[in-house]
């Protein structure tokens, strides 16, 4: 379950008449618990309680009571020998009428009115496998507004098909924007009277919903027709209290949809929330899952954390401005200054969704501006930090309109807490009429023309804040000159993933800067236009990326024409789990990556908590090294050469698993004659085992008189004619066969392209000839113990890591890239016997153990201490063959490995190798 499911499901509940003998299983339940968990406690076969409560080990003791004894019943469960002996994490006491609860590990508590308690799901998300950050867990408010607008949503859609075609649906996307700035403006008295657009709905619409939408059209009337022409405009007296609103978020057709009795039950539900609470940081990015059809199944899922944002706001710039704060102190003047600065300093975000970074900057500002203002004795004054210097660019409509609303309900909050609620609403309304986020593709843009430099105009202009064609922006900046910050979360899509449309969009922003941008992240046609913007008009830019832009083929084909001699890493951070809402995190691995022009400022990178100070960064992320590895086809060092594994092209008609295998030889025992063992990457790891045919040509006769080999050879054969392939179409005449043959006979070294970065080594597996090593893994064939000690090592994993590059959380191995480059020192006879030697050493410890697989015996935790040890003394005697002594650390071996590297190859070239 994600976090809307579960605050749904918590809400249902409270709603219901409180049974306290069925609570604990139904609030479990709410959390996720399988009925067959349910079960199992209800008969008291998994319930620890002590109390007569319900304890489930590791989670939470729950005990229900009589009325008014709930502080009393959580002080028993807390004390329970029971609680300590389960692990519990919370303990929850209520009887119906008031509830107190406890997280055991933090202790931070919640006390409220039983009827509220799903105000407060956050405080138990852990329950579900959720883990989340305060923030997170803050947000209440933010995922029930959201679960509610989601059924609005999809009811309305019910009911009004027309409007989810692609022709109305930017009305729909539309008519919820304008529904959110109203539940908030009721909220927060930008409208006068108690909760005046939900109550006059719910007094004015009849409540089998036939007008609904005639007096929400009426009200939307009223908010885009200015005071003084309200007279001709025949407004009825109760639309008439609603303010002129302006902005364009009102103005063209004020058609609502038609509201079914369910939609308008929903409708009045929303309203009653309180929208004062509500949080523009996140709420953007789950308002808009509403409104898209692929992002609503997974409703809830998909946060930007506010931590993860300030990874890339702080260093960008809002450290300096708290840094500047800092060393002014009370100094008038140089506070002074500092404002004059933060006045002029514009944040740019070309793929800003709906607005987080947007709206955090400007928030983390007027933080710092309110801080000055104390400090100068002038907390009356406005803010001079304008709202339009926060642009943006958005390829899709809503989220424009979002980001829009959400930058406006941040600044009149900053105001409410800095100046007071009448000041802000003096200010409030009529919304101004200026553009600043662009709908359009940021990559056919000209960024220039939208966050145009110092002294120069914008070139493309808006009437309206909501209503013009929205690829049209902008309007001037306010404060002229100043810095420019570019930020964001782009897109990433890798090459596969890539529609023909979005291939073209790469090639335009790249304008041949690289030779071809076939193999490219769409990532990266953000870091070329941004790279392009920076080197000509200064400032700085940073962007979450997926980490492959700096792992693999791509460091040496991209950041030569990213960087150049102009640019440098100011700051990143590595490899790091981007966070969400899910109990299931999706496994999205980012790295944050910010550059500006050279400069004698020391860099930074930031790691699991660490700072590193640098004179530079380098491609790969590495401190102090830019040396760029590019894929070899030779090794370059004295290693046996690795060749991919033997591909089938076959659609499974010449492989076999074990069942399979055992009946074909049990009817056909001259079969397996013409079979072998088949090893994959997963196969390897997991112990797993296949078979295959393998026949040479001069058996294929005696082979086809087998019915089940013939019958396959068959099915080999019409799938390869099946192809859209040239090449695979002739392989039909050779449907026998694999459709790549690398096999060789002898003993080999199987290693798998993928394999978890959990392990503390790269797995491999020693094979005989009997055995075909299959395409998903990589094949050394002629294999020498030095070279699998070699490869079994740490400095070689790390050198992989870096590299080769990573899909999602697992190591990618290539041997182009991986193998054929590692740098190796010169090994004497002594050398390769002691690396032999160490070789022997691991298989033995790996025999002593059979038949535990390489994933139960590189399990991080759980390796057993005679293969710990046999790698350690390996990893020892490697090491002091490059440098007399252990490496200290990983950045030690990346260091002296890049050296080397950069030796071999600067020789390989004047060798014209």
């Amino acid at each position: 379950m994600n976090a809307v499911e579960i605050e749904e499901a918590i809400s249902a509940l409270a709603e219901q008449p409180f049974n306290a003998a069925e609570y604990p299983y139904a609030f479990l339940e709410a959390f996720g618990n399988k009925k067959t968990t349910i079960k199992r406690l209800r008969s008291g076969t998994s319930n620890k309680s002590d109390l007569g409560g319900v304890l489930q080990t590791s989670n939470i003791h729950i005990k229900t009571c009589t009325e008014g004894e709930v502080t009393k019943t959580l002080e028993a469960l807390k004390v329970s020998p029971a609680t300590t002996k389960a692990k519990a994490k919370f303990v929850l006491a209520t009887d119906g009428i008031d509830l107190e609860a406890e997280d055991l590990n933090s202790g931070e508590t919640i006390a409220c009115a039983y009827k509220d308690f799903p105000d407060h799901f956050g405080f138990f998300l852990s329950l579900a496998g959720i883990s989340t950050v305060q923030q997170i867990r803050e947000s209440s408010f933010d995922i029930r507004a959201t679960a509610r607008l989601n059924k609005l949503y999809v009811e309305l859609l019910k009911n009004n098909p027309d409007w989810g075609t692609a022709e109305r649906r930017s009305e729909m996307n539309h008519f919820i924007a304008r529904l959110i700035f109203c539940f908030f403006a009721e909220d927060t008295d930008i409208f006068t009277g108690d909760n005046l657009f939900t109550a006059t709905i719910d007094q004015m619409s009849a409540r089998d919903s036939s007008n609904t939408h005639e007096v929400i059209n009426e009200i939307f009337r009223a908010m885009n027709t200015e005071i003084k022409e309200r007279k001709g405009a025949n407004l009825p007296r109760w639309a008439d209290a609603f303010p002129y609103v302006n902005g364009g978020l009102f103005s063209g057709s004020t058609e609502a949809p038609q509201f079914s009795r369910i939609a308008r039950s929903f409708f009045l539900h929303i309203g009653n929330l309180d929208w004062q609470k509500i949080n523009p940081d996140i709420f953007g990015s789950m308002i808009q899952a509403v409104a898209d059809d692929e992002e609503r199944g997974a409703l809830g899922m998909h946060y930007t954390s506010v931590p993860n944002i300030l990874k890339v706001l702080n260093p960008l710039f809002l450290d300096d401005l708290r840094r500047q704060l800092e060393e002014a102190g009370d100094n008038a003047r140089k506070l002074l200054n500092l404002r004059k600065r933060m006045a002029k300093i514009r944040v740019f975000d070309p793929a800003c969704g709906s607005g987080n970074f947007l709206v955090i900057a400007y928030k983390e500002m007027r933080a710092i501006e309110f801080e000055i203002n104390q400090r100068r004795g002038e907390t009356h004054l406005g803010s001079e930090i304008p709202l339009t210097n926060f642009r943006g660019i958005e390829l899709r409509d809503f989220p424009a309109e979002i980001a829009r609303l959400a930058l406006i309900i941040a600044e009149y909050q900053c105001d409410v807490n800095y100046r007071g609620q009448k000041e802000a609403l003096i200010e409030f309304l009529p919304l101004d009429s200026e553009n600043w986020i662009t709908c359009g593709n940021a990559l056919r843009l000209d960024w220039l023309s939208i966050c145009p430099p110092t002294e120069t105009s914008v070139r493309h202009r808006a009437e309206d804040l909501f209503a013009t064609p929205l690829d049209q922006a902008e309007i001037d900046f306010e404060n002229e000159g100043g810095e420019t910050y570019i930020c964001g979360n782009p897109p990433y899509l890798g090459s596969q993933d890539q529609t023909p449309e979005q291939k073209r969009d790469l090639e335009a922003a790249f304008q041949g800067a690289i030779k071809s941008t076939k193999s490219a992240d769409y990532v990266s046609g953000w870091f070329i236009n941004a790279r392009r913007y920076v080197a000509e008009h200064g400032g700085l830019f940073a962007f979450v990326t997926t980490n492959s832009i700096c792992q693999g083929r791509q460091v040496a084909l991209f950041w030569p024409a990213f960087l150049r001699d102009d640019l440098e890493i100011r700051f990143a951070e590595p490899s790091f789990l981007w966070s969400n809402l899910a109990s299931k995190k999706a496994a999205v691995i980012v790295s944050i990556i910010g550059v500006g022009q050279k400069s004698n400022t020391p860099k930074k990178l930031f790691d699991a908590g660490h700072v590193l100070t640098a004179n530079y960064i380098g491609p790969y992320l590495v401190p102090d090294q830019d040396t760029i590895v590019a894929s070899s086809r030779k090794v370059l060092s004295d290693l046996t050469p690795m060749t991919n594994g033997s591909m089938p092209n076959d659609n499974g008609g010449l492989l076999f698993n074990v069942e399979e295998y055992r009946d074909l030889v049990s009817e056909s025992p001259e079969a397996a004659s013409f079979c072998r063992k088949f090893l994959g990457s997963n196969d390897s790891i997991q112990g797993d085992m296949r078979y295959c045919l393998w026949i040479v040509d001069d058996s294929l006769e005696a082979a086809k008189k087998i019915p089940e080999i013939e019958r396959r050879i068959d099915v080999v054969r019409k799938h390869r004619l099946k192809s859209d392939r040239a090449e695979t179409n002739a392989l039909a005449e050779t449907a026998h066969a694999f459709g790549e043959r690398r096999h060789r006979n002898g003993n080999a070294l199987l290693v798998p392209r993928h394999s978890s970065e959990n392990r503390p080594y790269l797995p491999s597996v020693l094979v005989n000839g009997l055995t075909v090593v299959g395409d998903s893994a990589i094949a050394m064939y002629g294999l020498r113990f030095c070279d699998f000690a070699i490869f079994s090592s740490r400095i070689h994993l790390v050198w992989a890591a870096t590299v080769c590059g990573k899909i999602k959380e697992d190591y990618r191995y290539s041997n182009t890239l991986g193998w054929n480059t590692f740098p190796v020192p010169k090994l004497t006879e002594k050398n390769k016997a002691d690396l032999t030697q160490c070789a022997e050493n691991i298989l033995l410890a790996r025999e002593a153990h059979f038949p535990a697989t390489i994933a139960d015996l590189y399990k991080p935790d759980a390796m057993p201490e005679n293969l710990h040890a046999a790698h350690a003394h390996n990893d020892e005697v490697l090491e002091r063959i490059y440098i007399g002594r252990r490496f200290k650390n990983d950045t030690e071996r990346l260091e002296k490995l890049f050296e080397m590297y950069t030796k071999m190859t600067t020789k390989a070239v004047a060798n014209g190798i």
